[in-house]
């Protein structure tokens, strides 16, 4: 597959994770009486990666998340040479789907950036009010088992067509126990496209969301291979367990 299909599916992947998952958050979470709250945000996260995983795995790996390349590459599941055209894809979709939404959102009466748009931060921008060295600690712990997940799921040597299913549901998880800490992130690309238009703050607090998680993505590249040992040159797969 050549990189420009990847690339772009890619972008549309990474659409559509940073819009379902943060749409969520901004039209859904606390709609008048049918509400999703705090579980329905988590879960949609989760199906959106699961859907692209089947959608577009087979075409770009479905990696979604800058992090998540990173992670593959330390784990050398993924050629270093593809790394930097799959980040700007990403951050690219990251930031159309925060145009789309808020085009969306702008549209209720009332409607204020002043209420996060789904944004990730610490402190006082916190939902619980945890401070940068929780936020810190649970960005980096969160996007390690992320990633031991992935490294995992898509082991040639695992149960073969589930991979899917466990990266969703783990996303899932990890975004129940973070959403109180940061919003969550483990994700750079979902974080830049909401702090674009915030502004400000998020602007301000974004290097966590770029620094944590490519270091805990890092760190479970090196702990899997440590762990599970290399795997041939010739079974280098992507995110979604699909040769790349």
């Amino acid at each position: 597959m050549s990189v420009g299909k990847r690339v772009t599916a890619e972008f549309i992947g990474t659409f559509w994770l940073v819009f379902g998952g943060c749409g969520s958050a901004v039209l859904a979470a606390a709609f008048p009486k049918v509400g999703i709250g705090l579980l329905g945000v988590a879960l949609a996260f989760g199906l959106t990666v699961m859907t692209m995983a089947y959608a577009i795995g087979h075409i770009s790996g479905c990696h979604l998340n800058p992090a998540v390349s990173v992670g593959l590459v330390v784990g050398q599941r993924f050629p270093a040479s593809d790394l930097v055209p799959y980040i700007v894809a990403q951050v690219a979709g990251g930031i159309v789907a925060g145009g789309v939404l808020y085009i969306i959102a702008s549209g209720q009466a009332g409607f204020s950036l002043s209420g996060g748009f789904a944004a990730n931060g610490y402190g006082e921008h916190s939902p619980g009010g945890y401070p940068l060295l929780s936020a810190l600690v649970a960005e980096v712990v969160l996007t390690f088992m992320f990633l031991i997940i992935i490294l995992g799921s898509t082991d040639k040597r695992a149960p073969q067509g589930f991979a899917p299913i466990a990266i969703g549901l783990g996303l899932t998880l990890i975004h129940l126990i973070g959403i109180p800490v940061t919003n969550l992130s483990v994700n750079p690309a979902r974080s830049t496209g909401p702090a674009l238009f915030v502004g400000g703050w998020a602007l301000a607090q974004l290097w966590l969301f770029w620094i944590a998680p490519i270091v805990g993505a890092a760190l479970a590249g090196v702990a899997y291979r440590a762990l599970a040992g290399e795997i041939a040159p010739a079974e280098i797969i992507g995110a979604a367990g699909e040769t790349t």
